[in-house]
């Protein structure tokens, strides 16, 4: 992940290859909730593993 992560920028790129259009009242709350998403998905990411876990099944029928 990017230390230099741009929300802005960020949902500026989602409007033009999704076609969408985020109204100006709603533009602060669709940055800050992108911002949160990544800085989580960062967190997750740089938490160290073991070399001894072994993912475990989710689901099992």
């Amino acid at each position: 992940m990017s230390a230099e992560f741009d929300a802005k920028s960020h949902v500026a790129h989602m409007e033009k290859v999704m076609g969408l259009t985020i109204e100006d009242d709603w533009r602060p709350v669709v940055e800050a909730h992108i911002a949160a998403t990544q800085k989580a998905a960062e967190l997750v990411l740089s938490f160290p593993l073991g070399e001894d876990i072994e993912a475990a099944p989710v689901f099992e029928a």
